[in-house]
């Protein structure tokens, strides 16, 4: 999103992770640990020490539900949905709790709920469902495909999958998945056309005014801050009162103050 703006069209695909979680979720617990511990991410797995969450469909739909109020409303939505979850031990598989954090995402939240219940979303994510099921040649290429977990056998992409279409002719279409580096990223969106900015790097006070939540680690990347620089200036913002640290088990979130 910084590095390219507006020469890089984001479209998110709904893949469903789990219609239903399986009854012995520690799996999951290590996973999530592994993961915060290889992407330097905030991650708080004790959502799963009870119920965790049933399924992750109402999430999906709830994101197609979103997308009705726009795409900035979604990719906020989105990022609500994740950290809620992630990082707040919030259980995010009922109507009611997806509305809330519609609230919490800024959205209209009567149009939201009246969206949420619509024939018309549950058919959009059922043609998400379809399209990660779908596995092109250059997917399986990439090593994307992957057998269904948590209660399905069929088929489908690996997550996360992305797909970096073409702008012109004469290019090609590039498949990546989450094992790449953010480096094979990019080249891959140059060389399916994409153009990057020109612009200076943003500094952390002004990433933080236009994402509102980040990680440290984020902030690395956007603010091209590598190794103790994001941290120490974040931590600077906050002693003097220019930024929020919010407290995810044994790491944070940066909000503006």
């Amino acid at each position: 999103m910084v590095d390219f703006g507006d020469g890089l069209e984001i479209t998110y695909v709904m893949g469903g992770l789990a219609r239903e979680f399986e009854a012995d979720l520690s799996s999951l617990v290590i996973q999530w640990l592994d993961d915060a511990a290889e992407s330097g991410m905030p991650l708080d797995p004790r959502v799963w020490q009870h119920d965790g969450v049933r399924s992750t469909y109402p999430a999906c739909i709830a994101f197609r539900a979103a997308a009705e109020q726009g795409a900035s409303a979604a990719s906020r939505y989105l990022r609500v949905l994740r950290e809620g979850f992630m990082c707040h031990g919030r259980k995010l598989d009922g109507p009611e709790a997806l509305v809330t954090e519609a609230r919490r995402a800024g959205l209209d939240a009567q149009r939201f709920r009246i969206d949420l219940e619509s024939n018309a979303i549950l058919e959009a994510f059922a043609a998400d469902l379809e399209e990660t099921r779908t596995i092109p040649d250059g997917a399986r290429e990439a090593g994307l495909a992957t057998e269904g977990s948590h209660g399905s056998n069929v088929e489908r992409l690996a997550f996360p999958a992305l797909r970096l279409i073409p702008d012109g002719d004469g290019l090609e279409e590039h498949w990546l998945g989450g094992d790449h580096s953010y480096e094979d990223w990019r080249a891959a969106a140059i060389a399916a056309g994409a153009k990057p900015s020109d612009g200076p790097s943003p500094d952390v006070s002004a990433a933080l005014g236009r994402f509102g939540s980040m990680a440290t680690a984020e902030l690395e990347a956007v603010c091209d801050l590598p190794g103790p620089r994001a941290g120490a200036e974040i931590w600077r913002l906050a002693s003097e009162w220019r930024a929020r640290r919010v407290p995810v088990l044994n790491s944070e979130l940066w909000e503006p103050a």
